[in-house]
């Protein structure tokens, strides 16, 4: 592969991550089916692999690729053995429409397309389907994440995650699920699986699950879209908060790692790269939802970040504030993950004994044997008393269950450092 054919298909791949989701979600309007529309949109991308070095990448690619994806959907169409009237007649309506459209690179704008994805979003959460299954099928036709990617997200192998999309497309065909957004009335029992969905998304974003970087700004940025996206359909105190706690913990990654790409824990972060227009507006979104006095766990986790965005330094943290906003979040999720958070602050505002009593309790209890975060912790813990037999093996216990190599290498130095 040539140098210039090898930049024009890491082009292609870029495009693929940032476009696919808003492509697909313009196709399942256009062509009405979600398997047609994604095996469309995959061979438009093909499709350019192809003719782009020959004729230069079109000034604006997302109208070339949902056009091309129509004349492929017509194609796979015709390709099928035996078509009855009503496939005839939608060959013949697609193709008048396409007249239309044909690559006019103004057929489509922005707002229609953002349309089109919250309709898919709310299409992929109907609660027809399984929770699991709302959220595994948003992250992959909305978001573009990989089978693999929404696996490590969900803790499950690759191939029932699989299975969990292949059992939620099959509902919204055989339940004729519309595609639309949902009325008013409806709302609220669809918002939670797409604030779940929208959140998974950010948070694979924010912390790799796996990989040499610990974030991938592309995940982050597109869920905080999303955010936005929910917040002008439906300004509920949750959707607010959600947005907050995103904007909130965004704020910092530019602080999170080293020019070489080491981790930096919280408190040693340079506060100056934080970046204080998300934190305005963050901070501004959290004080909305809680004076809504309707708010929820997204909140309340806004509100901690909040605490942390607005302290000068590591030392000036109000861990009594934070503390407090933990126990009030533990009686509305009382999850084992948010006892652990709760259990780390606790060690911050009245030491590393008190901390790890808690912890103690938690572990033992077993929910978090396989969650790297929670050795690790308990081997902060460890080390701040003395213990340093017990670190290291907590240490080691944290590395051997983390794939991310920046939290590897973090480990490993405070696994040096204890010997």
């Amino acid at each position: 592969m040539s140098p210039s054919s090898a930049g024009l298909r890491t082009t292609i791949e870029t495009l693929y991550r940032t476009e696919s989701g808003r492509v697909l979600a313009t196709l399942v309007r256009l062509l009405g089916d979600l398997d047609l529309a994604e095996e469309a949109m995959h061979e438009a991308f093909a499709a350019a692999l192809e003719s782009w070095p020959h004729t230069g990448i079109p000034g604006k690619p997302r109208p070339w690729l949902i056009s091309t994806a129509r004349f492929k959907a017509i194609d796979a169409i015709r390709r099928r053995a035996r078509f009855d009237g009503a496939q005839k007649d939608l060959i013949a309506h697609m193709e008048s429409r396409i007249n239309d459209t044909l690559l006019n690179d103004e057929a489509i704008g922005d707002e229609e397309i953002e349309d089109d994805r919250l309709r898919l979003i709310f299409t992929c959460c109907h609660p027809a389907l399984p929770l699991e299954g709302q959220v595994a099928l948003t992250l992959r036709e909305i978001c573009g994440l990989t089978t693999e990617e929404i696996a490590r997200a969900f803790l499950v192998t690759p191939a029932t995650l699989a299975q969990r999309i292949v059992r939620a497309k099959t509902k919204i065909r055989e339940a004729r699920i519309p595609y639309e957004v949902p009325r008013p009335e409806e709302l609220t029992e669809r918002l939670g699986a797409v604030l779940q969905a929208v959140y998974l998304v950010f948070n694979e974003g924010y912390s790799a699950a796996a990989g040499a970087e610990v974030t991938r700004a592309e995940l982050t940025g597109e869920a905080i879209r999303l955010g936005r996206l929910l917040a002008e359909v439906q300004p509920e105190p949750e959707v607010v908060g959600l947005l907050a706690l995103m904007l909130l913990q965004e704020s910092r990654r530019a602080a999170r790692t080293s020019s070489t790409g080491e981790l930096i824990l919280l408190e040693n972060q340079d506060r100056s790269l934080w970046n204080r227009k998300q934190i305005t507006e963050g901070v501004a979104l959290v004080k909305r939802a809680l004076q809504s006095r309707r708010f929820g766990s997204y909140t309340l986790q806004a509100a901690i970040a909040a605490v942390h965005a607005e302290a000068e330094s590591s030392a000036d943290t109000d861990w009594r504030q934070i503390v407090a906003l933990y126990n009030q979040l533990v009686r509305i999720q009382p999850s084992p993950v948010v006892h652990l958070n709760r259990a780390v602050a606790i060690a911050m505002r009245d030491g590393p004994e008190a901390g790890l009593r808690h912890i103690e309790e938690i572990m033992d209890q077993g929910e978090l044997g396989n969650y790297y975060l929670a050795h690790s912790a308990r081997a902060e813990m460890y080390r701040q008393l003395g213990r340093t037999a017990e670190a290291r093996t907590s240490y080691e216990k944290a590395l051997a269950l983390t794939q991310q190599e920046p939290e590897r290498q973090f480990l490993r130095e405070r696994i040096r450092q204890l010997k």
